[in-house]
């Protein structure tokens, strides 16, 4: 059985920086593309980043370019979001999810696990 947990989440002010979490059990890492998505209140789980299976390949959402880095530590079985220069409008829970598959991808129905997310509160 594939898990994913994350962690991290929690509130900071604007402008503060966040480094979420997400350890993977159950499949082997190194094989996986890993993800991060979030979602506001009321609003559709978005994209914020894609990282490749040995990490070489990432894409990011406009909105993060630039402030957000996505990581990964296949020894850990591990992917990190780090978050800088967070504004209000980053307020979400975040989650992270797995891709059996090679391609990094941007879309939610692309990815087949999912974790059951953390909070990340912006406060102006």
């Amino acid at each position: 059985q594939v898990q994913l947990v994350e962690s991290g989440g929690g509130l900071v002010q604007a402008g503060g920086s966040l480094r979420l979490s997400c350890v993977v059990s159950g499949r082997t890492f190194e094989n996986t593309v890993m993800g991060w998505f979030r979602q506001a209140p009321g609003k559709e789980r978005d994209f914020v980043a894609v990282i490749s299976r040995y990490g070489a390949g990432t894409k990011y959402a406009d909105s993060v370019k630039g402030r957000f880095t996505i990581s990964r530590d296949n020894a850990k079985n591990t992917v990190y979001l780090q978050m800088n220069s967070l504004n209000p409008e980053d307020t979400a829970v975040y989650y992270c999810a797995a891709d059996r598959g090679t391609l990094i991808q941007s879309d939610v129905s692309a990815y087949d696990y999912w974790g059951q997310g953390t909070q990340v509160t912006v406060s102006s």
